[in-house]
């Protein structure tokens, strides 16, 4: 078959994208389309036989619904697939496009032949400048980062470089990619030397407040110093974590599930490393050799309304753990946003050694 070499103009400035990869062929795994989904940052894969004729697409959302569904990594992509996506023709011109998108909501058009054989991508992120969000984002910068001594005995744990820039950095850079400008850092240990790097954030183009503790409140009690309070759902981030979500898709996902409060978790597995006898009393019923156990564990990012703020007060000490718990004995809505991208709690030495490695890896790739 001839290879298409095609690409579809990202706007009208003349730049371009890679749409081939995006690509997966059907007889590949949930896990490879996580892999794709990270690695070509492109929010699609394409789901192709061997003639490279489009059988499906998958979004982050089919993976998440997935993940919600307990399936394990290994499961054939097919299964997640949206096995009818919408698809357009070569000759369809951008304003057709656009309009087709915003009548459909969506932000992915394929672009395919007449044998419905892929030969490019329409982006939406790349036909429509990424809007400003009023919502504000808070981190938290306060934790003596105990850890990573003696990295940490002269500098707070946020403003450790990872690469060229400080970690807190990383963390603000993508936000405001996404269009968020009202930042709000909570500092303990050594926050004088993180306002002192970031001031009032004009040098970024963004506004930054601070909340001081006046002794450590735990990863959510600094929360209940705003002031004011926000008067629209807020992203709470503790200031350590490194990661490839979208923070604005998070945002989004809460809203349209009119939850109080949202948790970004990530899929845990852990394989026991022994048969496991069933019994019932002193009878086998059963054997199950070397099971796997799947779990959520709390990934470190939030979505919080303002009314959840009514269950903390100035200067206690509350875990996000514990304001969770506050929020369902009141009968309030709390939900989990399944996440798959790349994600690194820099807690230990370990994990910042692999944060500079990953750092390496990707300006290599740029």
């Amino acid at each position: 078959m001839h290879e298409v070499q095609v690409v579809i103009p990202a706007d009208g400035g003349g730049e371009y994208t890679s749409w081939r990869a995006a690509l997966l062929r059907d007889d590949a795994t949930m896990e490879d389309a996580v892999r794709v989904l990270d690695k070509a940052g492109l929010q699609i894969v394409l789901v192709v036989n061997e003639l490279n004729e489009l059988l499906g697409t998958v979004t982050d959302g089919d993976v998440r619904r997935g993940l919600l569904r307990g399936l394990p990594m290994n499961v054939p992509v097919v299964t997640i697939a949206h096995q009818s996506p919408l698809v357009v023709p070569p000759q369809l011109g951008r304003e057709a496009v656009l309009q087709l998108m915003q009548a459909n909501k969506v932000h992915h058009l394929p672009v395919v032949d007449e044998r419905r054989r892929v030969i490019g991508l329409h982006l939406w992120d790349n036909l429509a400048a990424p809007s400003a969000r009023p919502n504000a984002m808070v981190i938290m910068a306060g934790g003596k980062g105990t850890r990573l001594r003696p990295h940490t005995e002269s500098c707070p744990k946020p403003l450790l470089p990872v690469g060229d820039k400080p970690m807190l950095e990383h963390i603000i850079d993508r936000a405001r990619a996404e269009g968020f400008k009202q930042f709000v850092l909570s500092v303990h240990y050594l926050g004088h030397m993180i306002e002192e790097y970031f001031g009032d954030g004009n040098q970024w183009g963004v506004r930054i407040d601070y909340l001081r503790e006046p002794s450590p409140l735990g990863t959510a009690g600094a929360l209940g110093l705003m002031q004011p309070r926000p008067d629209a759902p807020f992203v709470v981030t503790n200031g350590d974590v490194l990661t490839d979500i979208r923070y604005g898709d998070m945002l989004d996902f809460h809203l349209r599930q009119g939850a109080v409060a949202t948790m970004a978790v990530r899929q845990h597995e852990w394989q026991h490393p022994f048969g496991v006898v069933q019994t019932h009393g002193v009878d086998i019923i059963g054997f199950e050799e070397k099971p796997v156990s799947i779990s959520h564990v709390n990934a470190g990012i939030y979505i919080l309304d303002p009314a959840a703020l009514d269950v903390l007060a100035p200067n206690e000490n509350c875990d996000m753990p514990d304001l969770f718990a506050r929020l369902r004995s009141r009968l309030e809505r709390t939900i989990v946003y399944p996440m798959h991208e790349q994600w690194l709690d820099v807690g230990r030495i370990d994990d910042f050694e692999l944060a500079q490695v990953n750092s390496l890896n990707k300006q290599s790739d740029c």
